[in-house]
C-alpha cells in the first residue's frame, strides 16, 4: 500500500510512465506505507481468488480497517471497480478507479522490487510462478463450467471408438471371408467372431479345436461342418497372423469401450443424476457435449432442449417454410422410443420440459439426489400410459361399430344398351292438331279432332321389340292417313273456298313428308 507524494504529476496520464523508469523516480512519486506477507501459498491463493472474483478477503478487510480508517478523508485508488464498490459498501471508504489509477498500478508493478525492500528477485519470481500455477489449478478444479469436461471428452471418445470398431470389424470379416466365407453367416456377433478367428486361425484347425467356451454346441457343429466343405481360398500363415492381430485389436478396443462406458455412467450419476434418470447416461452426456457444458445446457429453454441436435433440419424447414422437427437428440431416450409414432411428438415435448427442470436442478442445486428425476419420469410414464390407453379405447369402439353394421345386400342395376345414340336422323315431336270447320251456310261451327298422327321417334325405339308390332303400327298409321284424306275431301266439297284449297295442299305436303320419314 503506497501513498501518493506528488498528485500533480498524476494528472499527466500520457507521460506518467516516465516517472517510473527508475526506482529513484518511483520513490519520488509513491512511498510504501504498509506491507504484510502471506503465511503460506494457501493463504495467498485464497486472497488472489477473492480479488479475481471481486470479493473482499478477511486479511484485506482487517488491514483496511486498521490503517486506512485513520486517513478516511483520503481517496483509495483501486485497480478493480467491482472491488472498489464492495469496499465502499462495507467500510464506507471513498474509492477511485480511472485511467490514471490504471497507469499508476502499472508503474508500481514495474518497480515493485525497488519499492519493497528485503525481497530478492529470485524469491519474487518463484513466488509469482507458484501462485500462478496454484491459481490455474484452482480455476480448473472448482469452476462449475469445467466440472463436466470429462463427460464431454468421454462421450466424444465413445462415439469415436464405435466408428473405429465398426471399421475394424467390417475389415476383419471381409478379410477372413476370403478364406472361410461361411463363418460370417453362422456367427452374427462381431466380438464372438473375432474371438473364434483368433483362437482357431486357419479353417482346417476347426476340426481339431475346442471352441465350446466361445460358441454353443449347435453353432460349433455347424461351424465344423462348414469348415470341411468351405469354398474359401487358401491363405498363407503370414496372412492368418495379420488377421489374428487385427482380431486382437478389435477385442482390446471392445474391452476398453466397456470400461469407458462404465466410467461415463458413474460420472453422469455423480454430476447430473436427475438428468441421467430422465433420459439415460448416453443421451444426457450427448446433450451436455452438444451444449458445451452443464451450465450452458441449463440456460436453454425446454423447446431448445427438445430439438437440440436437429439444427440443420430446423433451419432447412424454416427456409423452405415446412414443418419444423419435433425432436433431436432426445429422440434416442427410452421414453420416446417406446411410444407409438403418433404420440412421439407429444411425449418428446413433455419429456423435454421435465428434462429442462432436472438439468437446472443438477446444475444450480445443492442436493445431489435423484428423487426429482424419478418423480418427473413417473409423470411422463403416466402420461404415456394415458395416451396409449385412450388410443386403444378409440380403436375398440370403432371395431364394435363395424361389428354392428347392417347385412350386406348386393343391389345391382341392369342397364340396357340405348341405340338412339347411333341414329343421325332428326327426331319429330308429337303434335296434336285440332281443326275447326265453320259451316258458313248453317252458321254452325263443328269442331273435329284430327286423329293423332303418331310419328315414330327413333330415339325411343329399341332393337329388342318384335317385328310384328312394328308392322301393326305401320298399318294403323296408314289407315289414319287415309281417314285424314277422306275428311279433307269432305271439307273441300262442303266449302270450296281458296282457304280450304290452301289447307288441303298443306295437309298433302305434311302427309308426303311423314311417308318419306
Amino acid at each position: 500500500m503506497d501513498p501518493v507524494l506528488n498528485e500533480k504529476k498524476l494528472q499527466e496520464v500520457d507521460s506518467l510512465w516516465k516517472e517510473f523508469e527508475t526506482p529513484e523516480k518511483a520513490n519520488k512519486i509513491v512511498k510504501l506505507k504498509h506491507f504484510e506477507k502471506f503465511q503460506d501459498t494457501t493463504e495467498a491463493l485464497a486472497a488472489s481468488t477473492a480479488l479475481v472474483e471481486g470479493k473482499l478477503s478477511k486479511n484485506l478487510k482487517k488491514i483496511l480497517k486498521k490503517i486506512v480508517a485513520k486517513d478516511a478523508h483520503e481517496q483509495l485508488a483501486v485497480a478493480d471497480a467491482k472491488l472498489g464498490g464492495v469496499i465502499k459498501d462495507k467500510l464506507n471508504l471513498s474509492c477511485i478507479h480511472s485511467p490514471m489509477v490504471t497507469e499508476l498500478m502499472r508503474g508500481i508493478r514495474s518497480q515493485i522490487e525497488g519499492l519493497i525492500t528485503g525481497l530478492p528477485s529470485r524469491e519474487m519470481a518463484a513466488m509469482c510462478l507458484g501462485l500462478a500455477h496454484s491459481l490455474s489449478r484452482y480455476k480448473l478444479k472448482f469452476s462449475p463450467d469445467k466440472v463436466d469436461t470429462m463427460i464431454v471428452q468421454a462421450i466424444s471418445l465413445l462415439d469415436d471408438l464405435d466408428k473405429e470398431l465398426n471399421n475394424y470389424i467390417m475389415r476383419c470379416r471381409e478379410w477372413y471371408g476370403w478364406h472361410f466365407p461361411e463363418l460370417g453367416k453362422i456367427i452374427t456377433d462381431n466380438l464372438t467372431y473375432c474371438k473364434c478367428v483368433r483362437k482357431v486361425g486357419d479353417r482346417r484347425n476347426f476340426a481339431s479345436s475346442d471352441v465350446s467356451d466361445i460358441l454353443s454346441e449347435e453353432i460349433e457343429e455347424d461351424v465344423k461342418a462348414a469348415a470341411e466343405i468351405s469354398m474359401g481360398t487358401e491363405v498363407s500363415e503370414e496372412d492368418i497372423n495379420n488377421i489374428i492381430h487385427l482380431c486382437d485389436q478389435v477385442i482390446e478396443i471392445s474391452e476398453y469401450r466397456t470400461q469407458l462406458y462404465d466410467y461415463l455412467k458413474n460420472r453422469m450419476m455423480a454430476i447430473a443424476p436427475n438428468l441421467t434418470v430422465m433420459v439415460g447416461e448416453l443421451v444426457g452426456a450427448r446433450l451436455i457435449a452438444h451444449a458445451g457444458s452443464l451450465l450452458n445446457l441449463a440456460k436453454h429453454p425446454a423447446s431448445t432442449v427438445q430439438i437440440l441436435g436437429a439444427e440443420k433440419a430446423l433451419f432447412r424447414a424454416l427456409k423452405t417454410k415446412r414443418d419444423t422437427p419435433k425432436f433431436g437428440l432426445i429422440y434416442h431416450a427410452s421414453l420416446v422410443g417406446q411410444t407409438t409414432a403418433k404420440n412421439k411428438g407429444k411425449i418428446s415435448r413433455m419429456l423435454a420440459a421435465k428434462t429442462a427442470l432436472t438439468i437446472r436442478y443438477d446444475a444450480l442445486g445443492d442436493d445431489t439426489s435423484a428423487e426429482m428425476g424419478a418423480e418427473n419420469r413417473l409423470k411422463v410414464e403416466t402420461r404415456l400410459r394415458h395416451l396409449e390407453e385412450r388410443g386403444i379405447r378409440r380403436i375398440s369402439g370403432t371395431g364394435k361399430a363395424l361389428a354392428r353394421a347392417d347385412k350386406y345386400q348386393n343391389k345391382s342395376e341392369v342397364k340396357i344398351y340405348d341405340p338412339s345414340g347411333d341414329s343421325t336422323l332428326p327426331t319429330v315431336p308429337k303434335k296434336r292438331k285440332i281443326q275447326e270447320v265453320e259451316d258458313q251456310d248453317a252458321g254452325v261451327v263443328v269442331k273435329a279432332k284430327k286423329l293423332k298422327t303418331e310419328t315414330k321417334e327413333e330415339t325411343n325405339v329399341e332393337e329388342s321389340e318384335p317385328v310384328k308390332k312394328k308392322k301393326k303400327k305401320k298399318e294403323k298409321k296408314r289407315q289414319a292417313e287415309a281417314e285424314d284424306e277422306g275428311a279433307l275431301n269432305e271439307e273441300a266439297a262442303t266449302s270450296p273456298t281458296v282457304e280450304n284449297a290452301e289447307k288441303k295442299k298443306k295437309k298433302k305436303k305434311k302427309v308426303k313428308e311423314e311417308d318419306e320419314d
